[in-house]
């Protein structure tokens, strides 16, 4: 079957050798395709791919509301990946389709309050750029919602937070997917997805706050960010929230040089750049409500125990009591002990 270059999903399979306008054979037949094989054929000026027949796999017995949640976020997630390709493709990308995106997605995940649970959902082996600014996008949202915000401004930190990192359509993916450390020249243009994140989004639609957002998510108040190294004060309150849900999602995947953390874990790292680097009132918003939130919550201990969390500790809050088996460890007494990992 024929399809689009824009259509084309992951795990879809090339039916014939694709070669490019002058003939330069660009991928053989049996290339499993993902999102480095879709940039390059558009880079190759290719718009149409002939693929494998697809399979329809059966989802399997899930809980209704997980599953309903799981389709909705992997739809969220292929709308995204159009949006990048359409800013790879033109250096701009459709309005509409952010908004046809996020506002359903939204406003269902306004009774969705155990944020943990979502957190985990959105949990993939494979995070790109792709799960990472969706999972941004919502955790900005909340942030938002826990601040005070109202529903508008909370949809509009929410449309930053998933747009913050589209900047990076215009990385070569040879720097975007390199699984090891980054040389100095390839950080220093990884760093430059700010500034192209700012452009395509104000050829985009005229939203400026949000373009600034873009540009801005790396800087931190005490001034060691990028790119312009500004300070508090000169940092947009949107941008605020949105720097404490990406470090924080960023933090909790896996990369070439950092091992990935459990939840509470990153929580308490990012607890702690709440003095000085990230806005201290939306870590705090965040810390103060997602810690709740893990009551009840399947964990695994530090050495190796299985248990469920049962109370949170009021003068320590990263040191819960943790009920395994039936006894229970207080881990504000014993200092050796954490939280490794959640589990649903």
């Amino acid at each position: 079957m024929k399809v689009h270059v824009t259509d084309l999903k992951h795990g879809d399979c090339l039916l014939t050798d694709t070669f490019n306008s002058v003939g330069l054979h660009v991928l053989p037949k049996g290339t499993v395709v993902y999102s480095e094989e879709i940039t390059i054929l558009i880079r190759h000026k290719i718009d149409y791919a002939d693929i494998e027949p697809r399979k329809v796999v059966d989802s399997g017995e899930n809980n209704p509301l997980e599953h309903n949640l799981n389709e909705n976020i992997d739809l969220a997630i292929q709308s995204y990946e159009s949006i990048f390709l359409e800013a790879l493709t033109k250096g701009s990308f459709t309005q509409s389709m952010v908004d046809d995106t996020l506002k359903p997605l939204l406003e269902t995940l306004d009774e969705q309050k155990d944020v943990v649970s979502l957190l985990l959902l959105l949990d993939r082996d494979n995070i790109d750029t792709y799960n990472h600014s969706l999972q941004v996008g919502l955790l900005s949202y909340y942030i938002a919602a826990w601040m005070g915000r109202s529903k508008e401004e909370r949809y509009e930190i929410s449309k930053a937070g998933y747009l913050h990192d589209i900047g990076k359509s215009r990385i070569s993916p040879s720097i975007l997917n390199k699984t090891g450390l980054l040389t100095a020249e390839e950080e220093d243009e990884m760093k430059r997805h700010t500034l192209y994140g700012y452009d395509i989004i104000r050829n985009s639609m005229d939203d400026e706050i949000t373009a600034l957002v873009a540009l801005q998510h790396h800087e931190f108040e005490d001034g060691t960010g990028y790119p312009k190294r500004l300070f508090k004060n000169d940092i947009h309150p949107y941008t605020q929230i949105v720097a404490v849900a990406n470090v924080y999602m960023g933090m909790t995947t896996t990369r070439a040089n950092q091992p990935k953390q459990g939840l509470v874990a990153v929580l308490r790292k990012v607890h702690e750049l709440g003095f000085g680097k990230l806005n201290g009132n939306a870590v705090q918003a965040l810390t103060g409500h997602l810690l709740p939130n893990f009551v009840g919550k399947n964990v695994q201990l530090s050495n190796g125990e299985m248990g469920t969390i049962v109370m949170n500790n009021p003068l320590d809050m990263f040191k819960p009591l943790v009920k395994v088996n039936n006894t229970f460890r207080d881990l504000s007494k014993e200092r050796s002990l954490s939280v490794e990992e959640v589990f649903m």
